[in-house]
């Protein structure tokens, strides 16, 4: 196993943050060569976690710990309890970084033109930078303390980024919303991780998970990380701050905030798998995402079906779309504690969820990304303004059907599958 091999889990989080500092220094040696470097960045970043996922399929889960002897030691010599930083990525993580890299790929990219003539665009990349290296440190941390870390990084970046034109009072508006959503959110994983370390005086992912005996604090800690990352991601009943956030977000930012909330929901399903396991019962937790779901799914499109506002309209198709994924996840936690329901259905439904989250992350960013090009152009989001593109924008509109057939759950297209 070469050097790059070994290390790519830190790379792929050290090397967009290391960039994010070093780009308003690039930036001085003018736009093109700023954006060259970004670009760059990126592309590596998507190399290393390729290069992680190879390794995950051949060699299973992967551990990295920093400033161990070896990068896969997680025990200190000293045989004692681990306090290093420590980087543990299982197939779950491996392949939501696969959709962080490649949305933040793909808007980085889009925003070199749709961004042209925008003030302070080094600080622009720097936050899409810190963005994508919070969204890999969440699905790639082996800690708690550090997934509250990286939520952090997320939340900040996120929210300057949907605040970026602060000229606009929407944009400020949503900016705010994201603050306060995230500030909740953080206090409540922020306690119960207090509840974990109170009781067991760890912070180590599988040291809690080993140690750990089940009790109603450790319910009430599960039930705290749920609630906190279903609100950091949208779903219902804490879907509010979605339209206001990513309507006014600029142009390449709405498919990586979205990402972002997409990451959250993942980082949830690492907490119920890797913390806890199949030795608790959480049925009770998922009948709740089951109802979370459902209502995202039913109150996500009716909402949309007011809408006239083309981006609006998206923001609500993501919480109807997020509803899916729930009511996948959910049936399978639902049925966790039961083996023969697991193998039946349980296995399947979250397998189903989680190739919605594949699924819906590159149409739902194909239909922001095309709703955000029909705005560049025409100056409007109006949907009754936009008549006769089709004629004079024809391939954006024939992407923008393409989304919208696939979201639709038109068949062939990969949203049916998923759906189905």
């Amino acid at each position: 196993m070469d050097a790059l091999t070994t290390h790519a889990p830190i790379l792929a989080i050290a090397v967009p943050l290391a960039a994010a500092f070093l780009t308003p220094l690039v930036g001085r040696l003018g736009a093109k060569v700023r954006n060259v470097f970004v670009v760059a960045i990126l592309l590596f970043v998507e190399f290393l976690v390729f290069t992680v996922v190879r390794q995950v399929l051949t060699a299973g889960i992967q551990v990295y710990t920093l400033g161990a002897t070896a990068a896969g030691l997680a025990i200190p010599e000293s045989h004692i309890v681990p306090v290093r930083i420590i980087l543990e990525v299982d197939g779950l993580g491996a392949f939501l970084g696969i959709i962080a890299a490649t949305v933040a790929l793909s808007g980085a990219v889009y925003s070199l033109s749709a961004m042209r003539g925008e003030s302070g665009q080094d600080r622009f990349y720097t936050l899409l930078l810190l963005l994508t290296a919070s969204m890999l440190g969440i699905q790639y941390t082996g800690d708690l303390f550090n997934l509250f870390v990286f939520l952090e990084i997320l939340s900040i970046s996120g929210a300057a980024l949907a605040a970026f034109r602060t000229r606009f009072v929407d944009a400020v508006e949503g900016g705010f919303k994201y603050v306060i959503v995230s500030t909740v959110s953080a206090l409540l994983v922020l306690l119960s991780i207090g509840i974990f370390y109170g009781q067991y005086n760890l912070l180590n992912i599988a040291a809690v998970s080993d140690a750990m005996r089940y009790t109603l604090l450790d319910k009430i800690a599960l039930a705290l990380l749920i609630g906190a990352l279903l609100t950091k991601s949208g779903a219902v009943p804490s879907h509010w701050w979605v339209p206001d956030t990513y309507t006014p977000a600029p142009a390449g930012t709405s498919p990586i905030i979205y990402a972002s909330s997409l990451t959250c929901l993942g980082a949830a399903l690492r907490i119920v798998f890797s913390l806890y396991g199949v030795k608790m019962t959480v049925s009770a937790v998922g009948w709740l995402v089951i109802v979370a779901g459902l209502l995202s799914m039913f109150i996500g499109v009716t909402m949309a079906l007011r809408q006239t506002d083309i981006k609006r309209l998206m923001t609500y198709h993501v919480i109807s779309q997020e509803g899916y994924m729930l009511l996948g996840f959910g049936v399978g936690l639902a049925v966790l504690g039961d083996p023969q329901a697991v193998a039946a259905y349980g296995r399947e439904a979250i397998a189903g969820g989680l190739f919605h989250v594949l699924n819906n992350a590159f149409f739902k960013g194909l239909l922001l990304l095309t709703g955000e090009a029909l705005f560049f152009a025409l100056g409007t989001r109006d949907l009754d303004r936009m008549g006769g593109m089709g004629r004079t924008m024809k391939w954006t509109c024939a992407f923008f059907i393409i989304g919208a057939l696939a979201i639709s759950g038109i068949p062939p297209m990969n949203g049916f599958a998923s759906k189905l």
